[in-house]
């Protein structure tokens, strides 16, 4: 949080004081609605003005046992007046609920910052739940930071008093007491949250009373001056002229998927089965009905996979999305529509493996089972999303790959962008290129079904066009799609599958390098570390260091003119949240230009002191080597 700049204010008011950017963590059970009160904040901050970067951390267990620690339930943010790139390493401002929630949140938070309690969940039985044998706020716990007691559950029960709801009800509107606080303190306005509560419980009018009631109360808590000396606040930020919106990844990707098809001039058919935490995807697509969308919630994840073949095969783009443990089960089909040369895009927003391994938290580790991981050789394009505000754009170029080299396209995300939210300048429409699919629907003398474009792909035929009838399978096939067991028509049809693959590579674009074109170090990253390692490079020059930065969102195949790059470079150094899979690529694929991996798999995103001190170190050991 940046020293405050005092501002002037009449007597008897309390002073306004401008920060340029804070960092606030809310923290508290499963069950009180922390990732509403965070997710409310955001947009209002959005609407606000204020540039933002989310981070959603859900508890680790989805029936945690109330008041413990495995069910604490936290959601970050940084809203700013100038432009920035991440949640934040350490918050300025812990609200924290109930003592699980304190103690698993406090070692991040920085020194001399404030804390928030709820003292009326911190007796007896509350600590014992959460394995406190001395009350943290008693013992020493919170010296060094500035502790701000509310009792918060009494508050509620005070202001909805003549509330028709029961004591049980009552409570649950505690998370928004505590949002009104929290506007209070930072010059939030109340209208943009007053207006969801009435469009989310419509109908349920005792429901919008009492927690519009408990909004507004705690918003007027904040004028109580033995709480808090005074308000903050956070200016708007300066933005590229345009139109913004505030937007979640999986949001934006649900979008894009839409756009994609739409450009393509064919309908977009969804199939999947619910999973953490690509579930929101088919909810979001679903609300698109009316745009042509079609979602099929299938009983698993191998109808879901060949369900969206079978669109595909019918002339509709065929799409799936899953995350980690639905890839697995996914990856026979993902053969089928390789071997098929469908069209075909599949999501997949990773988490924390293997097998179910920690469902809610971030990891990067599924690029090289994306790009290797099926039987056979059974290559496919793989994209990987960035952040929010660039899910819509990696979105409908996995369309177009998919529909222009007749190929299934992973498109990789995680929770880290699923859930976190961003604003997003709307796309001009004019600008999106149309890439319109065109059937073969007449018959040459020589025409073959799996004959071969100049991109290496092969038409794409509706069933029950006369005279186009052809054999569909799994089975190897010639040319004219009769089956084959000819050992070299298998080598030539396997070559040519690998080659049309790495034939997209002539579509991206290579790369730009951020910061100079030569030094010591440059850093490369993929995925949603971009924010991070942005921010920790750009520390890292303003120091004078010899740093430099790319990201790559088209991960296999690698994009032209890597090898040039890195050639300019003593050491490239690669975190990544896996055990080196890009490392491991890279060194496969390109000469080795003294890579570095660094790697970090705790189920939470790179901090960027971590990374600055990473790039400290390469570069003590390697600068003028």
């Amino acid at each position: 949080m940046t020293p405050p700049t005092a501002q002037d204010t009449s007597a008897g008011e309390l002073p306004l004081q401008q920060l340029d950017r804070v960092v606030l963590r809310f923290a508290g059970d499963s069950g009180d609605g922390m990732q509403v009160t965070g997710n409310q904040f955001t947009r209002t901050s959005a609407l606000f003005g204020n540039d933002l970067a989310t981070l959603p951390d859900f508890p680790a267990e989805i029936r945690a046992p109330v008041g413990t620690r495995p069910g604490v339930s936290g959601f970050q943010l940084q809203f700013s007046s100038s432009d920035i790139h991440t949640p934040g390493d350490q918050p300025d401002v812990l609200v924290a609920m109930n003592p699980a929630a304190l103690m698993v949140n406090i070692d991040t938070l920085k020194k001399g910052g404030i804390v928030i309690v709820n003292t009326d969940a911190f007796k007896a039985t509350d600590l014992k739940k959460a394995k406190c044998d001395t009350n943290p706020l008693e013992d020493g716990t919170l010296d060094g930071f500035r502790v701000i007691e509310v009792g918060i559950n009494s508050r509620v029960s005070e202001a909805l008093a003549d509330s028709p709801l029961s004591n049980k009800d009552k409570q649950r509107c505690k998370n928004f007491y505590t949002l009104g606080l929290m506007y209070w303190v930072y010059s939030r306005p109340l209208e943009p949250t007053l207006e969801w509560l009435e469009e989310k419980f419509k109908g349920k009018d005792d429901l919008i009373a009492a927690n519009q009631t408990a909004l507004k109360a705690g918003y007027n808590a904040g004028d109580i001056r033995e709480l808090f000396q005074g308000q903050y606040e956070v200016p708007k930020a300066t933005l590229q002229p345009g139109t913004y919106r505030n937007v979640m990844g999986n949001q934006a990707l649900a979008i894009g998927l839409v756009a994609g098809a739409k450009l393509a001039g064919i309908k977009p058919v969804y199939c999947s089965y619910p999973i953490t935490p690509a579930s929101s995807v088919l909810e979001f697509l679903a609300g698109y009905k009316n745009h042509g969308v079609v979602t099929i919630q299938s009983e698993d994840e191998i109808a879901a996979i060949c369900s969206a073949i079978g669109a595909s095969f019918a002339g509709s783009l065929g799409m799936t999305g899953t995350s980690g443990p639905g890839m697995a089960l996914k990856g026979e089909a993902m053969g089928l529509a390789i071997s098929t040369e469908l069209p075909l895009v599949i999501v997949d927003v990773q988490r924390a493996g293997p097998s179910t391994g920690m469902p809610t938290k971030v990891e990067q580790s599924d690029l090289l089972s994306s790009i290797f991981g099926r039987n056979g050789d059974a290559p496919m394009p793989v994209i990987a999303i960035s952040k929010p505000s660039d899910a819509f754009e990696l979105s409908i170029d996995a369309c177009r790959i998919a529909v222009q080299y007749m190929t299934p396209v992973i498109l990789l995300s995680d929770n880290f962008i699923a859930n976190g939210a961003e604003p997003w300048a709307l796309p001009d429409l004019d600008t999106l290129k149309p890439f319109p699919v065109r059937f073969t629907e007449e018959k040459t003398e020589d025409f073959q079904s799996f004959g071969r474009d100049e991109k290496l792909a092969r038409p794409w035929v509706k069933p029950g066009t006369p005279g186009m009838e052809f054999r569909i399978g799994g089975l190897e096939k010639a040319p004219s799609s009769n089956i084959s067991y000819d050992p070299d028509n298998h080598q030539a049809m396997t070559d040519m599958r690998h080659q049309k693959v790495r034939n997209v590579a002539d579509s991206i674009p290579t790369p730009e390098v951020h910061g100079a074109e030569s030094g010591d170090v440059l850093v490369l990253g993929w995925g949603s570390t971009v924010g991070i390692l942005r921010q920790a490079v750009e520390n890292a020059q303003a120091k004078g260091q010899s740093v430099s930065r790319i990201h790559l969102t088209h991960v296999w195949p690698l994009p032209h003119g890597l090898d040039e790059i890195f050639a300019r470079f003593k050491v490239v150094l690669i975190p990544e949240m896996n055990v080196a899979q890009m490392t491991s690529l890279l060194r496969g694929e390109l000469p080795d230009h003294n890579y570095i991996p660094f790697n970090k798999v705790t189920g939470q995103p790179f901090l960027v002191t971590e990374i600055e001190a990473e790039i400290k170190r390469v570069l003590d050991e390697h600068a003028g080597a």
